[in-house]
């Protein structure tokens, strides 16, 4: 089991960082059930204190913005969340995810103990619950029949043993894809054309939450294949919060909460100022498309990576 510090997770939430946390801002701290993103990479040399001020404040960039909502914008929101309407992601979406700290370096292990963390930390305490795979998770290849098939060297035991491990510890466990031919990494196939098939065994395995990503596309354009995943997964037996990955260049929160519960706003973050601060002001005219079941995504937290 790796060390606590090769975890991305702080090593305790007290009782007294959220009293301070209250008496700095009212206002963030009651938005404290429903903190967006991610958190990820925060370890023990970064105080905590900075971490959840920085993640209070993302917060107000995701689901707020300086123009006021129309009546007409509302009703077609109305329309659109109609079309999730499964009580999915009523609130920001809150967990961790491999990519930023580990990339490709994932495993069983790894995730395993990851999940523990969340729970001893107290994280799990303030609804982070999801615990997602990014990329890498898959084998290079289709198995005979075309399904996907976890990869045997890092995940000997499945997805659905990693699966009924992380509910066992009151959480969710989130799956990757791709919206093209191979996956971002190019180790693993993509879902493009293959979307019942995928969301079916995602859905047999048990998984929680997609992230579909949107490397090595046809060059259709992307509310056609974010579609044909979206009409999948509604079929697919289980309630599966979906993640669209389309790092904002088509500006996806005019359209993707018809297929959606989130989307990417702007292309990947990096662990720099300049990065952060970008995105969190390029997300000020998105607030308004925000809402319950369907939420502007700026990228993971970096703080601490």
């Amino acid at each position: 089991m790796p060390r606590l510090k090769d975890c991305p997770l702080p090593i305790s939430i007290s009782p007294f960082l959220l009293h301070l946390l209250n008496s700095i801002s009212p206002f963030f701290i009651s938005h404290l059930p429903s903190l967006p993103l991610f958190l990820y990479s925060i370890g023990l040399t970064m105080p905590f204190l900075f971490a959840a001020i920085f993640h209070l404040l993302w917060h107000a960039h995701q689901v707020t913005a300086s123009s006021p909502v129309n009546s007409t914008h509302r009703s077609q929101q109305a329309y659109s969340h109609s079309l999730l309407a499964n009580g999915v992601a009523r609130t920001p979406p809150m967990g961790w995810n491999s990519w930023n700290h580990f990339h490709c370096d994932i495993d069983e292990k790894t995730i395993k103990s990851t999940a523990d963390a969340i729970v001893s930390t107290g994280l799990a305490r303030l609804r982070y619950k999801y615990v997602n795979l990014d990329d890498c998770w898959a084998e290079g290849e289709r198995d005979n029949v075309g399904n996907l098939r976890a990869k045997a060297s890092t995940f000997p035991s499945g997805i659905k043993a990693l699966v009924d491990y992380v509910h066992s510890k009151g959480l969710k466990l989130g799956i990757y894809a791709d919206a093209g031919k191979r996956t971002c990494s190019n180790k693993m196939p993509g879902s493009l054309g293959h979307e019942y098939q995928d969301t079916k065994i995602f859905a047999e395995w048990g998984v929680d939450y997609l992230k579909y990503d949107n490397c090595y596309n046809d060059g259709s354009k992307p509310q056609t294949r974010y579609a044909a995943m979206s009409r999948a997964l509604r079929n697919a037996g289980r309630l599966i919060l979906f993640s669209l990955c389309e790092w904002g260049q088509e500006d996806p929160a005019k359209w993707a909460g018809s297929y959606g519960h989130s989307w990417r706003t702007t292309g990947d973050i990096n662990d720099t100022w300049a990065s952060i601060t970008s995105i969190a002001d390029s997300n000020n005219i998105w607030g308004r498309y925000a809402g319950p079941g369907r939420w502007n995504d700026p990228d993971m937290l970096e703080v601490g990576n």
